[in-house]
């Protein structure tokens, strides 16, 4: 697979290399004044800096739970999604969506949480016990 690039805005540099860097763990690369590149599981991130930026609120309902509907994040294995539960929880991360399972029994069963960085801007990881899920329509 190849790595994918996204830019997102944030309104502070500072705060979003804390997040990504020290609570996410994830590998600061190059930078300069109004943005930041970040290493997401070989994915390249980068978070450009907007002052101005104001969080979208708007949820779509999604087996229950509000979920925001901009949000990126990563697919992980059920042992790396348990690892970086617990890590946010240590790191005093406030979770939008607590770590739970969604859709039960049916195709696509996955273990999701969403929390947002600084910036207000949601991320949710994943994890399927079978990969072959991840696009299962029933």
């Amino acid at each position: 697979m190849n790595p994918f690039h996204l830019a997102f805005p944030v309104h502070d540099l500072a705060a979003a290399r804390s997040f990504y860097g020290d609570v996410l763990g994830c590998a600061e690369g190059r930078s300069s004044e109004t943005w930041v590149d970040f290493n997401l599981a070989g994915h390249q991130i980068v978070a450009h800096l907007d002052p101005n930026m104001a969080a979208n609120g708007a949820t779509n309902a999604v087996d229950g739970d509000a979920v925001p509907i901009f949000h990126f994040g990563m697919i992980l294995d059920l042992e790396g999604f348990d690892a970086l539960a617990t890590r946010l929880k240590q790191k005093g991360a406030t979770f939008i969506i607590e770590p739970r399972t969604r859709f039960a029994g049916e195709a696509g069963e996955q273990r999701t949480m969403f929390v947002r960085d600084p910036s207000g801007n949601a991320l949710e990881f994943k994890a399927f016990a079978d990969k072959g899920q991840i696009f299962a329509k029933d």
